[in-house]
């Protein structure tokens, strides 16, 4: 198919316009008008013409569709602007079954109507296993409704650790559940909140459990607590561009995972060391802390973590593939072999097989293995609740591998996650990797003045005066 200029394509939506209201005015049927869009533009495809006919923009069609899975009481999948664009108007893209089933239920037509009949004899139902809603399913975290809670109950949290305190000054078994409730709180709705309000509040509670570290009866309960939420402090920094706080938060956690005996806390918290080493360019620490981590790690979910988030990674980045391959390959085994308890655990201390495919895809661009990153990435990316920080990742990681083959595509993603993602919520994480790919854009000669110019005057997640943007 001839590519179509921006011009062409504004006088298609402006004809297309006048079209359909002709059609209205005549009451003709939605099948009609896309005769009559096609008749008049043989360029527009029947998908697209249908979209025309209604009257409904893609980020329309899209909220058309998520509606469909929430009323089968399914979690919706991942599409995209940039996605529905590529079936619309790229004959080498095609919808799976289960979408093509969702857009004839959408538009009301049938696949050969939509031209999705073609290649596909049947169309089987669409997979209710991987994304039911029903708790009682006994599936994964991806595929449950994540747990709710409110910018109030965030606080509430903290309180209720003080009055417990209050009571027990010196500690005691209540105090000790509590703490280690802030954690899981903290940890599982982790992003949530914007990254600056999460600190401050896991700042509070670390603060109110340090004097009692000295009690004798619980004094490894309440220092493995304290050694997580220095774990969250750390994480937290790192997102908020803080990489010196990050390391000594961090440093914190080690040494009480060491202290308490926790072996899950040492080996996360000097994964996180190798990831915040990777980002500051100190290429041998990070390979050496992913080293450590992964030697600590119990089988199973955290070894699979530790390999693929840490060690995978840094390898990759000092170029070391075939090693890289191994460390990829130990992670898949160990996620294979996790328990169902282990593959169940929420928030920022899980893994997932979506986590996997993520640092999979960007070890895979690392590598120059362009087409293997966007497979990856875009599984990651069907795998994610739009507009969270992990769609954000996965987004922006599929745009970079698609800046050889689909350069507007690539931009486009980057613009979706600064449309869906308030500034506030922009890690440190995704504002880097939107400089990438604006740099992969530049470098290629396809990138426009638009998303350059968002990213000049995005704001700064920390001001001057060391306040963070609301």
């Amino acid at each position: 198919m001839a590519t179509i200029t921006r011009a062409r394509r504004a006088e298609i939506q402006r004809e297309s316009l006048r079209i359909r209201m002709r059609c209205q005015r005549e009451r003709h049927t939605v099948e009609r008008t896309v005769t009559e869009i096609r008749t008049a533009l043989p360029e527009v495809t029947p998908l697209e013409a249908w979209r025309l006919a209604l009257g409904w923009s893609r980020a329309e069609t899209i909220e058309q569709i998520a509606n469909l899975y929430r009323g089968d009481r399914l979690r919706p999948r991942a599409l995209t602007d940039a996605r529905l664009c590529r079936w619309e108007h790229d004959p080498g893209e095609w919808p799976d079954a289960e979408y093509t089933v969702m857009l004839c239920r959408a538009y009301g037509a049938r696949p050969e109507q939509l031209g999705l009949g073609e290649r596909r004899p049947a169309l089987p139902r669409y997979r209710y296993r991987q994304f039911h809603l029903d708790p009682t399913d006994g599936h994964g975290p991806h595929d449950q409704e994540a747990p709710m809670t409110t910018d109030a109950g965030l606080p509430a949290v903290g309180e209720s650790v003080r009055l417990a305190l209050l009571a027990h000054p010196d500690g005691g078994a209540l105090v000790v559940d509590l703490a280690e409730a802030a954690v899981e709180h903290y940890a599982t709705n982790y992003s949530k909140h914007p990254a600056a309000l999460l600190f401050q509040q896991v700042r509070k509670v670390r603060q109110l459990l340090t004097p009692v570290m000295e009690s004798p009866a619980h004094a490894d309960a309440v220092q493995r607590q304290v050694g997580w939420l220095s774990a969250l402090m750390g994480n937290l920094a790192y997102h908020l561009g803080d990489s010196s706080g990050a390391r000594a938060h961090l440093g914190t956690a080690a040494a009480y995972g060491s202290r308490s005996g926790d072996s899950r806390l040492e080996a996360w918290a000097w994964g996180a060391q190798s990831m915040v080493a990777r980002s500051s360019g100190r290429l041998a620490d990070a390979v050496a802390y992913a080293e450590q981590g992964a030697a600590l790690a119990p089988s199973g979910l955290v070894r699979a973590q530790l390999h693929a988030w840490a060690l995978l990674p840094a390898l990759a980045v000092s170029g070391r593939g075939e090693d890289a391959d191994r460390a990829l390959a130990t992670a898949m085994t160990e996620l294979e072999g996790a328990t169902q308890a282990q593959a169940q655990a929420p928030g920022r201390f899980g893994f997932d097989e979506a986590e996997l495919a993520l640092h999979r895809a960007e070890s895979y661009l690392v590598l120059d293995r362009a087409d293997e990153a966007r497979a990856c990435a875009d599984s990651s990316v069907a795998a994610c609740l739009p507009g969270t920080p992990g769609w954000a990742a996965a987004s922006l990681v599929l745009a970079q591998a698609e800046v050889r083959d689909a350069p507007q595509d690539a931009e486009q993603r980057g613009h979706d996650v600064l449309e869906r993602v308030p500034a506030a919520r922009l890690r440190s994480t995704a504002r880097a990797r939107l400089r990438e790919l604006d740099a992969r854009l530049t470098a290629r000669g396809t990138a426009s003045h638009g998303l350059t110019e968002r990213l000049r005057t995005l704001p700064a997640p920390i001001d001057a005066h060391g306040r963070a943007i609301s």
